[in-house]
């Protein structure tokens, strides 16, 4: 239906009083596409990966690969575009070392190591201005110190100050984030890293609830947040020996909110975090092959039929193992695969977000 004369009077009036952009019609909005997370599992949870111009947060336990993903993050859309830039302010130290070993290109990172909260935060706010960068990371959120509290002594009190600080950086950032929603501009992508914490003074019967430091402003704002934990440890044995070494760990991703998708999505994936030769990983790899060989028998690319038989790309493989082996070995199957999950999960053919997510078990089952 066409838009009416007084509607469009109104629109020029409010975009002359306030600039252009300030009042558009829905359907001209540009589409701008998201960052892949590096996993597929991920992506698919989130509704396609983490979405431009918002900002989006990682959280979990220690040692739960949060940094670990905001790094395959960085390597995956490096892959994707040689002109990817990345500005990573370091409130914990920045590990070159582990970045390069996810097949980060460090000479495309911008580093900006402090622990002010306010110096962190003018940096993010001037960058997010600038558009010089596509992704936007702080690692981590607790490691900042308010300067009022970092002057003080230790007998002084300063609860909330962290948290006043943060919700006066989000509503400030935030028109910086948005821009125009009608413009062909470079989109931004902003993550924070952040760490549970056990609320004080509350209790539940399923124990101390878990609490994220920064207040309640931050989770307004953000547009995403994610949840990683460890489900099990993956250990390979030492050959001659009767022993066994933990090169690895199960990772679930959790959507606790998403206003791109549907929220309490699950993904998931194995992360090595150390060289599994009898695995056939390296550290700092995923296994993509397992992850394709889900997702495609739950998107019905991959036949699952009797016997123990799949089908997959017109090939017949007896048993997950020797699917996964050709899956690991050839490079164009996993590209087409992973095409055609997209496009069932993700495009005109997927299935309904609102539908129930799989069971845990479905995602992380191993091969």
């Amino acid at each position: 239906m066409p838009i009416s004369d007084d509607a469009r009077a109104v629109q020029a009036l409010v975009n002359k009083k306030f600039g252009p952009g300030a009042l558009v019609v829905a359907s001209e909005i540009v589409n701008r596409p998201p960052l892949t997370t590096g996993s597929l599992s991920v992506d698919i949870a989130l509704g396609g990966g983490f979405p431009s111009n918002q900002w989006s947060e990682i959280v979990g336990r220690e040692s739960s690969s949060k940094t670990s993903l905001a790094y395959m993050t960085l390597h995956a859309n490096q892959m994707r575009d040689p002109a990817f830039m990345t500005l990573w302010v370091a409130a914990e130290a920045y590990n070159h070392k582990w970045a390069a070993s996810l097949g980060v290109d460090n000479s495309r990172v911008h580093l900006a190591p402090t622990n002010s909260m306010e110096q962190a935060y003018e940096i993010l706010v001037r960058a997010a201005n600038s558009r010089a960068y596509d992704l936007l990371v702080l690692d981590s959120y607790p490691a900042l110190v308010a300067n009022q509290e970092d002057e003080r002594t230790m007998e002084d009190m300063v609860v909330g100050l962290g948290a006043r600080r943060t919700g006066q950086f989000f509503r400030k950032v935030g028109s910086s984030m948005g821009r125009s929603l009608v413009e062909q501009e470079k989109p931004v992508v902003g993550l924070f890293v952040n760490q549970f914490r056990k609320a004080i003074g509350q209790f539940s019967p399923q124990g101390t609830p878990n609490t994220t430091p920064g207040g309640e402003a931050k989770n307004y704002a953000f547009y995403v947040r994610l949840e990683l934990s460890r489900t099990e440890y993956i250990d390979e044995p030492i050959p001659g020996k009767n022993m066994k070494r933990r090169v690895g760990q199960t990772v679930k991703a959790k959507v606790v909110k998403n206003k791109q998708a549907s929220p309490h999505r699950v993904g998931g994936y194995d992360f090595y975090f150390e060289n599994a030769p009898q695995h056939g990983f390296r550290a700092g790899e995923h296994d993509r092959a397992k992850e394709l060989l889900t997702l495609g028998v739950l998107y019905d690319q991959i036949e699952q039929g009797g016997g123990g038989y799949f089908t997959a790309a017109g090939t017949r493989y007896k048993g997950r193992p020797a699917l996964l082996a050709a899956l690991r070995e050839d490079l164009d199957l996993q590209t087409a695969l992973e095409a055609s999950i997209r496009s069932v999960a993700l495009g005109d053919g997927a299935v309904p977000l609102s539908q129930e997510p799989p069971e845990d078990d479905d995602l992380l089952d191993a091969a």
